[in-house]
């Protein structure tokens, strides 16, 4: 495989990735009618899932530091197919599930007066959480894979040039996933 196809096959995958989770955010397609049982579980998974990632973001530097690149290959791989299954299980809830307002205390779908005086400043801290998580979820998904894409081909200067941006990024992206789980998840009425 050349560069140049990876580097289309890693646009593709992104523009789909965000395409389709665009299109979840705006409600284009069409929820099923009654909510699976399951669904209900999604949330707290996806914190699991982004939780697990973040010990393993670290664990995977220990290692590579230690010079142990057999365990760090192993570590990113395992994190990879975690934040892979976190990506379906998050594309899968936010198809499913009704739009959880933050603040939304009674789950009407409204934020009243009340309930947004009786949040106060925190809701402006889980915006600046959420909004810096989604903007960075969606500009690490290229890095990541590039990222992995030079480390199994040991193509190791350009691996670690990558990784210098790729690192700090997906594991900001995977502890405020989980922060913005603990601060959401009041307020699921489901």
């Amino acid at each position: 495989m050349t560069d140049k196809f990876i580097f289309r096959f890693v646009a593709a995958v992104s523009v789909f990735v965000f395409l389709v989770v665009v299109l979840l955010n705006r409600k284009v397609l069409p929820p099923p009618e009654h909510l699976p049982s399951f669904t209900i579980y999604l949330p707290k998974l996806n914190a699991i899932l982004n939780g697990t990632c973040a010990f393993l973001l670290v664990l995977s530097l220990i290692f590579i530091r230690m010079g142990n690149i057999a365990v760090h290959k192993s570590i990113n791989i395992a994190a990879f197919c975690l934040s892979s299954l976190f990506l379906v299980s998050y594309i899968t809830f936010h198809y499913m599930a009704p739009e959880t307002i933050f603040g939304d205390i009674n789950g009407d779908g409204v934020l009243d007066a009340m309930e947004k005086a009786a949040i106060g400043s925190v809701r402006t801290i889980y915006l600046t959480i959420l909004i810096s998580h989604i903007i960075l979820a969606a500009a690490v998904l290229p890095l990541i894979l590039l990222s992995f894409y030079r480390g199994l081909q040991m193509q190791v200067e350009k691996h670690r040039k990558l990784v210098r941006w790729t690192y700090p990024i997906w594991l900001y992206v995977t502890i405020t996933g989980v922060v913005v789980y603990l601060l959401i998840s009041p307020y699921y009425h489901f």
